[in-house]
Order: C-alpha cells, then sequence, then structure tokens
C-alpha cells in the first residue's frame, strides 16, 4: 500500500482510498504535504488539521470545475465536480461524529457528486428505498437504455459511502459486463445514519429485502437475475442476506467478515488496524449505542457462524492475503461453511496480483474486476 504517513495506517488508507476513487496523485500530494508532521501523533490527534487541508485542496478543484463550466467546458467540468466530491467525502470520513465542519463537507460531496455525474451524462439515479416506516437511499447505475439487465444490490462497509463505492468504478465495471448496479446507503452508512438517523442491525435481511423489493418495481432490471455485493463491513451483510432471503440470485464479497463480533472485542486489545479515528465514537455512532460494552454485547451476535451454511446460490469470496484489518482466515471460515452453495468460490488476493490490502485498497482494480467477472459469468450460467 502506498504509505505517505509512516506508521499512520489510517491516514494511509483514507489516502488511498482517495487515490481508488478516482483522485488525482498531485493534488492528494498536495493535500498531505502540509500534515506529515501531524501525522506522527497518530490518526485521531490531526484528523482535523487533515480535514482542513484536505478541505482546502477540495474547494480549489471545485473553484477550477466551476471555471471550466463558465467556459463551457461542462465533461471537463463534471471531471473535476466529481474529484472535488471525492475529496469532500474523504475528508468528512475522518472526523467525529461531534466535528462540526463535516456537515458543511457531507453536503457539498453529495452536491458535487450529482453535479459532476450529470454533466458528465452519467446514468446516476437516486432513488429511496422503504424500510420500517422510513427509507434509506441508494443510487441506481444503468446505461439509460431501458433494456432489462442483471443487476448487483452493492453493499457499503462500516464507514464507506454509495458514492464512494460506485467512484471507486464498480457501476462502471458492472455496466462494461452488461449489469445495472444499486449502491444502497444502508441504515448505519452514508445518508441513513448522517441524515435519517437509521442505525445499523445486525439482521441485515431487514433491510437487504427491500432493497430487492425495490428493484422488483423497476422494468430494467431482470427480476431473475438480481445478486448482492458486500466490501468489508457488507462482507458480512451481503451473505447474512442470500442466506436470509433466497430471491437474491448469487451473492459476491469483497472482503469477508465472518466473525466481525469477534473482531470488536479483540480491537478493545488493540489487535488489528482500524479504518477511522475516533473509532469508537464511530461504531457506537453507526449503530445507536453509548456505552461500548452494550455495544459489544450486541456486536457478539454479528457472526456468519449458523448463517452461510443457508446460502444456496452461487457464492464468491475475495480477500487480501496482508489483509491488516481483517484476518484472511475469515475468508476461509465462509467458504469453508457454504457447504449448500451450488458454486463458491474463494479467490484470495496476492503479492502478484498488487493487491494484498483490506478490500484492495493498495489497487481497487484486481478484486473488483474480478467480482464483475465472476457475477456477469455466473448470471449468464442462469440462462
Amino acid at each position: 500500500m502506498f504509505e505517505p504517513f509512516p506508521g499512520n495506517y489510517v491516514w494511509n488508507l483514507a489516502t488511498n482510498l482517495a487515490l481508488v476513487c478516482g483522485g488525482n496523485h498531485g493534488e492528494i500530494d498536495e493535500a498531505n504535504r502540509p500534515i506529515m508532521e501531524a501525522a506522527k501523533a497518530g490518526a485521531d490527534a490531526g484528523s482535523a488539521l487533515m480535514f482542513d487541508s484536505w478541505i482546502r485542496v477540495a474547494d480549489q478543484v471545485a473553484a477550477n470545475g466551476v471555471a471550466d463550466e463558465a467556459a463551457g467546458y461542462s465533461r471537463s467540468a463534471g471531471t473535476k465536480y466529481l474529484r472535488a466530491s471525492g475529496y469532500y467525502l474523504a475528508a468528512e470520513r475522518m472526523q467525529s461524529r461531534e466535528y462540526a465542519p463535516r456537515w458543511e463537507a457531507y453536503a457539498k460531496g453529495l452536491e458535487l457528486y450529482h453535479k459532476g455525474s450529470a454533466l458528465r451524462g452519467l446514468h446516476v439515479e437516486k432513488v429511496e428505498i422503504p424500510y420500517e416506516g422510513s427509507a434509506y437511499t441508494a443510487i441506481f447505475v444503468h446505461d439509460g437504455s431501458g433494456t432489462p439487465r442483471p443487476t448487483l444490490v452493492s453493499v457499503n462497509g462500516l464507514d464507506s459511502m454509495k458514492e464512494q463505492v460506485n467512484m471507486a468504478g464498480h457501476g462502471l465495471a458492472n455496466l462494461e459486463r452488461g449489469m445495472n448496479t444499486l449502491f444502497v446507503d444502508q441504515p448505519g452508512t452514508g445518508e441513513a445514519i448522517r441524515l435519517r438517523g437509521l442505525p445499523a442491525v445486525y439482521d441485515a435481511e431487514r433491510w437487504g429485502s427491500p432493497a430487492f423489493d425495490y428493484l422488483l418495481t423497476r422494468s430494467d432490471v431482470i427480476p431473475g437475475k438480481i445478486g448482492i455485493f458486500g466490501l468489508s463491513f457488507g462482507g458480512y451483510h451481503a451473505p447474512r442476506i442470500a442466506a436470509n432471503d433466497a430471491r437474491y440470485a448469487l451473492c459476491a464479497v469483497m472482503g469477508a467478515n465472518h466473525v466481525w463480533g469477534q473482531r470488536q472485542r479483540e480491537r478493545v486489545s488493540n489487535e488489528g488496524e482500524n479504518p477511522v479515528p475516533h473509532y469508537w465514537d464511530h461504531v457506537m455512532w453507526v449503530f445507536g449505542f453509548e456505552d461500548r460494552d452494550a455495544f459489544l454485547t450486541y456486536a457478539d451476535q454479528i457472526t456468519l457462524d449458523g448463517q452461510v451454511e443457508q446460502i444456496r446460490v452461487p457464492f464468491l469470496i475475495t480477500h487480501g492475503e496482508n489483509d491488516r484489518q481483517i484476518p484472511a482466515f475469515n475468508a476461509h471460515l465462509s467458504f469453508d461453511q457454504a457447504v449448500n452453495s451450488p458454486k463458491r468460490a474463494l479467490r484470495m488476493f496476492t503479492k502478484a496480483d498488487f493487491e494484498v490490502e483490506h478490500c484492495g485498497a493498495d489497487n481497487g482494480t484486481g478484486m473488483r474486476d474480478y467480482i464483475a467477472d465472476w457475477c456477469a459469468e455466473t448470471f449468464a450460467e442462469m440462462g
């Protein structure tokens, strides 16, 4: 993994994710250089300084987009707006819930994401998924033709957002292989937690089944070819959903997460790397807890033991051999227990792939494209 901040995994991860989401190396270098010394104090201590530096660059990139748009260069403007969106969202993701400036950055990130997509001529449609008397948001990425196609529901990780996952190229990779994608901000992530106060739940089928129901209302989706994909913490959610909603035609994960609850207790003992600063503040916000011990007791339920045995559709697991957040044994547990899947597959990514970190953060293309290929091939095999 590219590590501009020696010894600071969380800031290095943020840098790599911004690059994977379409960031420019020169702009990111401009954001990082002023905070090299601050990084030595640890991920939490200097996160506000990191925010300020990244926002300065985001503001300038957005201003450059405005200049392009005023000159009539709409596609160039759209490209810059999308990069600026990525920087705003990357900076916001690194803050505690009490850090007030994050909310303006989040709003700018969403605004420029949709503005940039429209100027680029991308078919990114914002939709609402009904959920237990409320609703959560998603974006439906398609080719605009109206042609019925196989479709994947894309599930976020603990701290990712639907816009970031699409900017990482998953929507385009799927479109190139004839598939639509519904990127969800499920409860606990993105707009669901930030704007609607919907916390995460261990029994993810509660929101996973409504996503399927929504897709059945669309004429550009083939009902019998709807699959589910999850990355990071989505590597728990997606298999759990596929195990409990037999309508999903396949399941694929980028980063297994078989015993996520157990991993939280290990993190209390500082085992493994964290994905964001202010980790316990973030995770308790996501789940709606104020007491860590109460959260840990709740999280003990978050395991795929007894779940993946119920998956009776094709199931793909990808994982990096040097994942420093979620150990690789999680991938083997999920594969070994998926005994009722008619097509189970495990693909470990190694140094030869130039992609060994958590969810391919050190590269961003290998796992993504392999999953897209496997899903397209598996849908085709269904006739």
